[in-house]
């Protein structure tokens, strides 16, 4: 099947009522999402999970990606208006966005972000639908020993991109991982740390687990400080259009842009934050005659960091889709609602399922124009948003987690799984644990397993099978370099070996 017709199948899948509805659905969410400051796209996507559970594979996961890409429209909205990022890729959109708002220019600084977000989208679904089915044909070249060394990799990347104590993060990785050995053992069939309690037997459901940590956790966060959303201006329409100078000088940061975020999100582990700095400092490296402006509103300051910060949602996808191993959380929830739905992810999804690949990647594209269409008249909607009094939001998602997850297998031990992930993630995320290893280590570790028995089986037990296959090679070698690097350069920086050549952050 060449590229357009399976594009044009694609559409055919996402142009169908219910996945519309589904893709515009999961786009709003999103875009709300990342309007509203705190409860974050991985909590967005683990209250809703339960939702897409009961709909058809495709139609879920059009809904969860929506919110996903969504949330990365809606970011830029609180990071321009009130210099807080929604979204963690929206950080360095407060810089120059901000001040660009304080000039009286919010709407138009509104409108470049949008229209960058949906260049950027674009471009990166077209990437995406170019890159698939190469790297689907290459991955059929893996085998349990590179599934082994990629989920490793996967790992100790996002261990170290989290920027927390890497202890820290190692230990929430393994406490993921052992709550994916709790229950039915994937490979022999026996139960296994049950200690004889049939509630055990059913095993640590990423939802209700997902949930807790993200969305339960942040919701007795926001009862604890009892503090309220901050509070807007409206932006006016008739506003939001740039003068030709500002055009002018924003059109080319998006498209530089667009190019960083989508080879950035095709790397393991550097995500979204990674990707706006690399594109601030290009655009700061660049500029001649308005150097001057850049962190008092220069508009390639805000342009080039938003669109390379939807460009990696989007080609992030790359590796879970393709290979079935997730680099960074968000997308591991996907992952995780794959599996979910019975649907193994990896280098056979493009020809065993490609209704659900192409009718994901469609649907982008939908979700895409239609969060551009909406979301400008829509602004002043966010804006309000922002004044809806704490207690009704934090009432309804409460609310709907409970019943969401209630519903998903109508177990009372999920909601107890629930509500103790919840109160665990609110005390663990006050003393400093990151929750993303933990999510992951819950979603690779099966994969690790897997793949790790089934190479020691062929095998015999050498350990040696790594090593002498040139691909889980070259992967093994990308694991020590992951891991040591930091290290190294955080000891020759200590030693002050580049005091000379690096200037101070």
């Amino acid at each position: 099947m060449d590229l357009l017709s399976a594009m044009a199948s694609g559409f055919l899948v996402a142009l169908q009522p219910e996945n519309i509805l589904a893709a515009l659905v999961g786009a709003l969410v999103g875009t709300a999402t990342g309007v509203l400051p705190g409860l974050g796209v991985l909590g967005a996507m683990a209250i809703l999970m339960p939702i897409t559970l009961h709909l058809a594979p495709v139609t879920g996961i059009i809904m969860l990606a929506g919110i996903y890409y969504g949330a990365m429209y809606g970011g830029s909205t609180t990071a321009i208006l009130l210099k807080i990022p929604g979204e963690s890729g929206s950080i360095v959109t407060t810089i120059d966005g901000y001040e660009f708002a304080r000039k009286g220019r919010a709407g138009a600084a509104l409108m470049i972000c949008a229209v960058g977000s949906f260049i950027a989208g674009t471009v990166s679904i077209l990437g995406l639908s170019l890159f698939l089915p190469f790297l689907s044909d290459a991955a059929l070249s893996f085998s349990s020993p590179e599934f082994c060394a990629l989920a490793v990799l996967g790992a100790l990347t996002l261990i170290r991109i989290t920027g927390g104590d890497p202890v820290m993060g190692m230990m929430m990785l393994l406490v993921g991982m052992g709550l994916a050995t709790i229950g039915v053992d994937a490979v022999g069939g026996s139960t296994r740390f049950t200690f004889g309690t049939e509630s055990l037997a059913l095993g640590f459901d990423l939802v209700p687990v997902a949930l807790g940590l993200y969305g339960m956790s942040e919701l007795l966060q926001v009862l604890q400080t009892r503090k309220g959303f901050p509070k807007a201006e409206s932006v006016r329409l008739r506003d939001m259009v740039p003068t030709r100078a500002e055009w002018s000088r924003a059109w080319p940061a998006i498209v530089r842009g667009s190019g960083i975020g989508f080879f950035i999100g095709l790397l393991p582990g550097p995500g979204s934050l990674t990707s706006t700095f690399a594109s601030y400092g290009i655009e700061k490296g660049l500029a001649r005659e308005h150097k001057r402006e850049f962190g008092k509103g220069a508009v390639e300051g805000f342009a080039g960091p938003e669109a390379a910060n939807n460009a990696v949602a989007t080609s992030a996808l790359v590796p879970v889709i393709s290979l079935g191993i997730p680099f960074t959380p968000n997308v591991a929830l996907l992952l995780g609602a794959l599996i979910v739905q019975g649907i193994q992810p990896g280098p056979l999804l493009l020809s065993q399922r490609p209704d659900i690949v192409w009718g994901l990647l469609a649907s982008m594209y939908i979700g895409n124009i239609a969060l551009l269409v909406l979301n400008l008249p829509l602004v002043g909607l966010w804006v309000r948003l922002l004044r809806v009094p704490q207690y009704i939001l934090v009432g309804s998602i409460f609310v709907v987690s409970i019943i969401g997850v209630y519903t998903m297998r109508s177990s009372m031990w999920d909601l107890v799984v629930l509500f103790s992930c919840g109160f665990a993630g609110f005390f663990l995320r006050r003393m400093g644990f990151d929750m993303a290893p933990l999510v992951l280590g819950l979603v690779l570790g099966p994969i690790f397993e897997k793949s790790l028995r089934e190479t020691l089986f062929l095998s015999g037990g050498d350990l040696s099978i790594f090593v002498t296959r040139p691909i889980s090679a070259v992967l093994v070698g990308l694991c020590v370099v992951a891991l040591a690097l930091p290290t190294v350069f955080a000891w020759v920086k200590r030693r002050g070996g580049w005091s000379k050549t690096v200037p101070a952050p």
